[in-house]
């Protein structure tokens, strides 16, 4: 494991215990988009499928089975809990994330590594990855004023790279140019980690990862301008209509 490696880990997830610490301490999850969360949910399910069949190591199953229950866990309470719930505005979060999951599901089938379940679902929750913040995105661009839990979860969120793991990490068979089969690169950190990767690993190339992390970061060059904005000017974060 490298440094870059572990600092995006736990920048994400700090990023998850900022919202976490938002929607129990105020018992709402206004500003939060429930399609975002349903669609990090279904990226880390289809990603670790490896946790039935492989183990890797204490730190990496660990990290895996958080992933999977916070997720879950925050689509949960805006689902279900009797209180929070309420709070969810359904009006303001309209995005047709179907379509997301459609698109990735189909670029998953056309390019992948290798034509099986463990490929194709890895590609695909690599693809829907890149494009899981455009509900929430959107949602904060309609409601324009975001309090400060939402714009810090945001802007941890896309500080770390809500994980993509690289193929040797679902594989889990030996590759003679990988030292580091659970290798894991974020969206701050991916651009460091492949640098030093690069130079430190013979042959490394993953283009799936790299251009759908290209993806995701331009995504958020928007967000990360306003809330540089805000952060300067020390006044709250307001997105453009």
């Amino acid at each position: 494991m490298n440094v870059f490696r572990f600092a995006g880990d736990m920048t994400h997830l700090f990023s998850v215990l900022v919202l976490l610490l938002k929607i129990y301490a105020t018992k709402s999850c206004s500003g939060i988009s429930l399609k975002t969360q349903e669609l990090y949910a279904l990226v880390f399910l289809t990603r670790y499928l490896d946790l039935l069949t492989d183990f890797i190591s204490l730190y990496n199953t660990v990290m895996k089975l958080v992933f999977i229950s916070s997720s879950l866990a925050i689509v949960w309470c805006m689902r279900a809990h009797p209180v929070v719930r309420r709070t969810y505005d359904k009006d303001q979060d309209t995005f047709r994330h179907y379509t997301l999951v459609a698109g990735s599901l189909v670029l998953a089938l056309l390019f992948h590594d290798r034509f099986t379940i463990r490929e194709v679902c890895w590609a695909f929750s690599i693809y829907l990855e890149a494009v899981a913040i455009l509900p929430q995105l959107v949602l904060l661009q309609r409601s324009r004023n975001v309090d400060n839990l939402t714009g810090q979860y945001v802007f941890f969120l896309g500080n770390s790279s809500v994980c993509f793991y690289e193929r040797e990490l679902l594989s889990c068979k030996p590759v003679a140019h990988c030292t580091d089969l659970h290798e894991r690169a974020y969206r701050a950190f991916y651009i460091l980690n492949w640098i030093y990767r690069y130079f430190t690993e013979q042959h490394f190339s993953r283009w799936i990862p790299w251009i759908a992390g290209l993806v995701q970061t331009g995504l958020y060059a928007d967000f990360f301008y306003y809330y540089y904005l805000s952060w300067k000017n020390n006044v709250k974060l307001q997105l453009p209509a």
